[in-house]
C-alpha cells in the first residue's frame, strides 16, 4: 500500500478516512475482490474503451469531444455484493486528480457511496469515501454489527474510475451479486442528470429513483452537453430500456428544442415502438423571479417543448409522458447549490416529482 496516498484521520468509522491502529499490520489479512470479475450495473454497452466508460468505444469521433470526455465519468454505475464482514474496504483509483469542484465536494465528484439492505429489503446509506488522492485504499466502514447483508457501492459522479476492488477481512464471507437483468431506466440529460451538485454518488435523482423503483439505471447525463444531438439519439436507440427519460432543456434554447425534440423521439420510437418516453422540462432557476432573461429562457424553451409534445401526440406517438419544470424544485427556492444545480434537497424534490410519472410509465 502507498502510505502517502492513504490519508487518514483517526477517529472516524468510515469513508476511507480512518486508519485503525492495527491496519498496517492487518493489511495482509484482507481479501480483495476486483469488481470487474462480476460486473458493474449501470453500463449500457459492453464494448467500451475503458471498463468504466459510459459510451461504447465506437462513439469516439462520432459524438462531440466534450460528450466523449464526459462519458469517461462513472456516473450512475454501481456494484453489489453480500458479506458478513464487520469491516468493508476499498482499493479505488480515479482517472483525474481533479477530485472536487468549487460547488461540489470530493465525496460527490470522486467518492464511493456505500449502502446496505435492511430487513425490509430497502437500501439505506452506510458510509461515503472522502477522497484526498487519485488512489485510495482503506476502510469504507468498520465496526459493523455482525451479520450477512447485501451492499451496494455507487461509483463517482464527475470522475472516471480506473480500478476498484472491494476488500473484506480473511474469514469473512463474500459473494458477488451480478447486475440485475431487468430493463433499466435510461436518463439522458445535462449536468443535473450527471449528478451536479449531489454531496454523494447515491444522491442524484436517477440514483434515488433507482432505489425507490427497484430498477437498474443508466445515467447518460453530460454536463453542459445534453443537447438532443442525433449522434447521441442513435446511441440511445441501441439500448433496450424500460423507459427513456429525456431531460435536456437546461442546455438548450427554444429554437434548438423546436428543431431537435421530435427527431429524437422519432429515433427512439422507431427502434422501440412500445417503450415509454418521459419528456422533462427544465427546472426553474430559483432567482428567475428577479432576472428577466431567465424567465424568458424558461418561457421559450418550455413553449417549444410543449409544442413538440403536442405535435408528437397529434402524429400518434403513444406512451409519451410529460413533466413540467415548475414541479421539479421547491417554491422556497432553497434547493440548489448555486442557483442552477440541485443540492441533495433539490434532488429529493426532483425524484418526488418524477416518481409518480415514472411509475405510471412503467405500467403503460
Amino acid at each position: 500500500m502507498h502510505r502517502r496516498e492513504f490519508l487518514i484521520a483517526a477517529g472516524s468509522v468510515g469513508g476511507l478516512s480512518l486508519l485503525p491502529p492495527a491496519w498496517a499490520q492487518a493489511e495482509a489479512d484482507i481479501t480483495w475482490h476486483d469488481v470487474r470479475d462480476w460486473g458493474i450495473e449501470g453500463k449500457g454497452w459492453t464494448e467500451t474503451e475503458k471498463y468504466f466508460d459510459r459510451l461504447p468505444s465506437k462513439a469516439k469521433g462520432i459524438v462531440r469531444d466534450p460528450v466523449w470526455s464526459l462519458s469517461r465519468h462513472s456516473a450512475g454505475m454501481l456494484v453489489r455484493f453480500r458479506t458478513d464482514a464487520t469491516m468493508i474496504l476499498a482499493d479505488h483509483t480515479v482517472t483525474s486528480s481533479n477530485l472536487a469542484m468549487p460547488h461540489m465536494p470530493a465525496t460527490g465528484v470522486s467518492g464511493l457511496d456505500l449502502y446496505a439492505e435492511n430487513e425490509q429489503r430497502q437500501l439505506r446509506w452506510v458510509s461515503v469515501s472522502k477522497p484526498t488522492a487519485q488512489h485510495m485504499q482503506g476502510p469504507l466502514i468498520s465496526g459493523l454489527d455482525p451479520g450477512e447483508r447485501d451492499y451496494t457501492v455507487y461509483l463517482p459522479l464527475y470522475n472516471g474510475t480506473e480500478s476498484l476492488r472491494i476488500g473484506v477481512p480473511q474469514g469473512a464471507s463474500f459473494a458477488p451479486i451480478a447486475p440485475r437483468a431487468e430493463k433499466p431506466i435510461v436518463f439522458y440529460g445535462t449536468s443535473i442528470t450527471h449528478g451536479a451538485c449531489a454531496s454523494r454518488p447515491g444522491m442524484p435523482h436517477p440514483a434515488i429513483l433507482g432505489r425507490r423503483l427497484n430498477r437498474p439505471v443508466i445515467n447518460l447525463g453530460f454536463s453542459g452537453n445534453g443537447r438532443m444531438e442525433q449522434e447521441v439519439a442513435n446511441l440511445l436507440a441501441e439500448l433496450d430500456p424500460a423507459v427513456y427519460v429525456i431531460d435536456c432543456l437546461p442546455n438548450m434554447n427554444g429554437p434548438e428544442v423546436a428543431e431537435r425534440t421530435e427527431p429524437l423521439v422519432h429515433t427512439l420510437r422507431k427502434a422501440h415502438p412500445d417503450t415509454p418516453i418521459v419528456l422533462v422540462e427544465d427546472r426553474t432557476y430559483p432567482n428567475a423571479p428577479w432576472i428577466q432573461s431567465r424567465r424568458e429562457r424558461h418561457a421559450a424553451s418550455r413553449a417549444a417543448f410543449q409544442q413538440a409534445y403536442a405535435n408528437l401526440q397529434q402524429q400518434g406517438v403513444q406512451k409519451l409522458f410529460y413533466i413540467e419544470g415548475e414541479d421539479l424544485l421547491g417554491l422556497d427556492r432553497e434547493d440548489t447549490t448555486d442557483g442552477s444545480h440541485p443540492s441533495d434537497l433539490g434532488f429529493f424534490r426532483q425524484a418526488d416529482a418524477m416518481e409518480p410519472v415514472l411509475r405510471k410509465s412503467l405500467r403503460a
